[in-house]
Order: structure tokens, then C-alpha cells, then sequence
């Protein structure tokens, strides 16, 4: 029952559901608690005698793909990612499902601290904190984020290029997801140490960066005033009055 807080624990024993719930994390991933839950709140539309408590992957399709029409069809606010991770026993992702249930079912709010990285049941946030020589390459990355029910369950993972909706897998697009992270993080890498990588810089690289003229011109200030040109011309008219003779003489040569 760990990560389920205490008002959720009080909420499922009060239904008297047929299965105890030990693991989450494997407990709800055929979806037969999920539809016992239900059908405590909506009887008319989840039947129990339609869900199968198995564990092959058969079996969790059937009964996934019965909640997965009963939820779109009452507009709940439920995640796909965490009824895929549910179904794939991603950790974390049964808790975060059944804490959307209680919300939706309860009318109550769970009180939980918001995780500072949005939560996308892969180890990317795990590998930007090790060192660069410890990180998983571009294979082994797929192959960490990717269950083998994901891949079994997914048959045109191959031909298969249609954005997936509610009812379909989404294995493609998550593995795309993880290779297009990894060449992400791998090109930040070689931006902030290039020297790691053997990078020369280029020619743009190495050449001398002068400021933009217009630039320049703006941002010099000028040495020639409003005032002291007013006070250069009042002195000339002073003269002028003064001696008129001798600036006309100096201004006829």
C-alpha cells in the first residue's frame, strides 16, 4: 500500500473490494479493482461479469479497453500516460491513477507536494544527473523506458505511423520521445563541453566580434551640446556688437 496516502486507504476499505490491494503498482494493472471501484458509483453501466481478473496481457486488453470507453464516455479527467503506466506497471503511475479516481468519485482533493519535474515514468530526469560518462546511450535508453508488454501489445509498432488516441498504444511515439530526448541532452552536452567532444571551433567561431556602426553611433555620446553651441553663438553676437569693423574686416578676407 505504499504511496497511498491515509484518506485513499480509509476510501478503499470502505468499498469492500473482493481482492486485498497490497502492491499497487501490480494490483491494479489488469484493471479489475479499477472496474470494482467503478461500478460501486456507476452499477448500471460497469458489470462486473464483463471484467476478467487475470494477469495475461490478453485479458488486461479486454478489460482496459472497457474502462478505457467508460471513462471517455463520462468525460472523466484521467491521464492516458497514467493508464498506460498502470497497465505497464510503470511505478508510481497505479497512485497517481487512483488518487485521479478518488478526486473524480469523492469530490474531494488530495493533499500531495507537486514533484518540481512533471512525472513521465521514464529515467530521463535520473540520467541529467549523473556525470556524462555514466549516461545511457540512445539504445539503452529505449530499452530502460520500454516494457516488453509495451512492445507485445503495440502489433504495427513497425508500419504503424497514425497519432494513437485513447484506444490505441502510443509505443511509437514514446520511443521516438525517448531517442529525441536523448539527442537533445546529448547536443547540450557538446555546447557546454566541446572540448570533451573534440569540437575545433569555426571559422564564425574565431573570428573577431566588432559592434554594429549603428549600434556605435547610439551608444557614443557626442561631445557637441545644445548648450554650449547656444553659448559658443551669444559670445560671437557679443563680439560682433563690440567691434563690428574689425569682424568685418575678418570676414571680408
Amino acid at each position: 500500500m505504499s504511496g497511498l496516502t491515509r484518506d485513499i486507504l480509509k476510501w478503499l476499505q470502505s468499498l469492500d473490494l473482493t481482492t486485498q490491494i497490497r502492491n499497487p503498482k501490480w494490483d491494479f494493472s489488469n484493471g479489475y479493482l479499477v472496474a470494482e471501484i467503478f461500478s460501486w458509483y456507476y452499477p448500471q453501466e460497469i458489470q462486473m461479469h464483463s471484467f476478467y481478473n487475470g494477469e495475461s496481457l490478453a485479458q488486461k486488453n479486454k478489460n482496459w479497453y472497457l474502462l478505457k470507453n467508460f471513462i471517455l464516455r463520462n468525460s472523466f479527467d484521467i491521464k492516458m500516460e497514467d493508464v498506460d503506466g498502470t497497465i505497464h506497471c510503470r511505478e508510481g503511475a497505479a497512485v497517481q491513477l487512483v488518487e485521479s479516481m478518488y478526486e473524480i468519485l469523492t469530490n474531494k482533493r488530495v493533499k500531495k507536494i507537486l514533484p518540481e519535474i512533471e512525472t513521465d515514468y521514464t529515467d530521463f530526469a535520473y540520467q541529467q544527473r549523473l556525470p556524462m560518462h555514466a549516461r545511457s546511450t540512445a539504445s539503452k535508453a529505449v530499452k530502460n523506458n520500454l516494457r516488453l508488454t509495451e512492445i507485445l501489445a503495440d502489433q504495427n509498432i513497425i508500419t504503424s505511423t497514425a497519432k494513437p488516441d485513447w484506444f490505441a498504444q502510443r509505443t511509437i511515439l514514446k520511443a521516438q520521445k525517448i531517442i529525441n530526448d536523448h539527442i537533445d541532452h546529448r547536443r547540450q552536452e557538446r555546447i557546454e563541453d566541446p572540448k570533451r567532444f573534440g569540437i575545433k571551433p569555426s571559422l564564425g567561431d574565431r573570428c573577431v566580434r566588432r559592434a554594429d556602426l549603428s549600434q556605435k553611433l547610439f551608444s557614443e555620446p557626442s561631445h557637441l551640446t545644445v548648450t554650449s553651441d547656444l553659448q559658443s553663438e551669444l559670445e560671437w553676437k557679443q563680439i560682433w556688437s563690440k567691434y563690428p569693423k574689425k569682424c568685418g574686416q575678418f570676414h571680408n578676407y
